[in-house]
């Protein structure tokens, strides 16, 4: 199957099965549209994904579903602390909410990259849904949670808002 280009426009089809794998530099156009139809997410140039999907698939995945990009995570490992995992960006097509695929590839992702025990990520306080979905990640991985303030209002220089660190171990 070549890459998907596009997001989805129709709800998911119950009968299509979900399949995860590492994103190819073809995919950077769709993991663009993904974080642009998220809602929550920062979204970066087209050529940023591009890269993303070039330099940091190891540690990213996609998830398709008939041929069309339902999802993905981005992440890389810490330079300076390479067993941690940093998830950048979560994304689910709309028309494949609700079917636990934003959980399903934090899962496989997280097994996928060896030797990481630690996962990081962070999380703006009124974003309900990624620190429901975190949350339940380390509660299926029986790991804690560590919350603490990371990025205050300060230092963005526009209107956004802080970020807080969740940092979740461990993993294994």
């Amino acid at each position: 199957m070549n890459s998907p280009t596009t997001t989805p426009t129709r709800p998911l089809n119950t009968t299509s099965q979900v399949t995860f794998r590492t994103p190819e530099v073809t995919d950077g156009g769709a993991l663009w549209m993904l974080a642009r139809g998220a809602g929550e997410l920062d979204v970066n140039t087209s050529y940023a994904y591009l890269l993303w999907a070039r330099d940091f698939a190891s540690t990213s995945i996609i998830a398709e579903s008939g041929g069309l990009a339902a999802g993905f995570v981005s992440g890389y490992l810490r330079p300076e602390q390479p067993q941690t995992l940093m998830i950048w960006q979560v994304a689910v097509d709309q028309g494949f909410r609700g079917q636990g695929i934003a959980l399903r590839m934090l899962h496989e992702l997280t097994d996928r990259v060896t030797g990481a025990t630690v996962l990081e990520t962070t999380i703006t306080d009124d974003n309900a849904a990624s620190i429901g979905l975190f949350s339940r990640f380390a509660e299926s991985r029986s790991a804690e949670i560590d919350r603490r303030d990371l990025f205050g209002k300060g230092h963005f220089p526009d209107a956004h808002d802080a970020e807080r660190l969740y940092r979740i171990a461990p993993l294994r």
